[in-house]
């Protein structure tokens, strides 16, 4: 019996597979928030929010821009509803952008940062998105701030309030802004913090997908 020519023994070749990834979305979204201060302590209110993997991650109060609202209002509205601590903005301290993928949307983040002086209130953690609150020294929070980015804005409040030198911030502060009458009763202790040692960086401003996630 002839041979066959034909390759039905041998293995068959593979179809290339043309089925392409579905596209994301890609959406914009602008968030306003900052640095409240305590001039009388040298103290600014951080929130502190559980990541996916139960770590607690400490970052600045900030939030969506509801329509009609300035960043301006913005920032004073979220800093209250996050921190319970009523404030107004000093000046700008600058804007940070991230990218973040969130049901089944590639989101490109924008929030400006504020400086505020805060005039009242005390320090609350009923927004269902916060885990704490607390207020911490300013000459700590480049240890205890989760992302280099808002790291790098107190940084620069720092300079812009009291020059390089942060032993003289507070005394500084008091001289230019004077404390008002709400502030000058005792504060509740900053609570004891700790953020991961692997989420301080050298300085890297970048995020990944999860990192934007979890700070939206």
């Amino acid at each position: 019996m002839p041979h066959s020519s034909g390759r039905s023994g041998g293995p068959k070749p593979r179809r290339r597979n043309r089925r392409r990834g579905r596209r994301l979305k890609t959406v914009d979204e602008t968030s306003a928030g900052g640095l409240v201060l305590d001039r009388l302590r040298g103290a600014a209110a951080i929130i502190g929010r559980l990541d996916r993997r139960g770590r607690l991650l400490w970052s600045l109060p900030k939030g969506h821009i509801e329509a009609g609202e300035t960043a301006e209002q913005t920032a004073v509205r979220e800093v209250a509803e996050e921190t319970g601590i009523h404030s107004r903005v000093l000046r700008p301290l600058g804007s940070i952008d991230y990218w973040f993928v969130a049901e089944d949307r590639r989101v490109h983040k924008t929030v400006h940062h504020f400086l505020l002086e805060a005039l009242g209130g005390e320090l609350s953690d009923e927004d269902v998105e916060v885990t704490e609150v607390a207020w911490v020294p300013l000459g700590e929070l480049d240890e205890r701030l989760a992302y280099a980015d808002e790291r790098r804005l107190v940084r620069r409040a720092v300079d812009l309030l009291a020059g390089s030198e942060l032993p003289d911030l507070v005394n500084a502060a008091r001289t230019e802004f004077p404390v008002p009458r709400e502030l000058s009763r005792e504060r509740t202790a900053p609570r004891e913090l700790s953020v991961p040692r692997e989420m301080i960086d050298s300085g890297a401003g970048g995020h990944t997908a999860e990192d934007g996630a979890e700070r939206a």
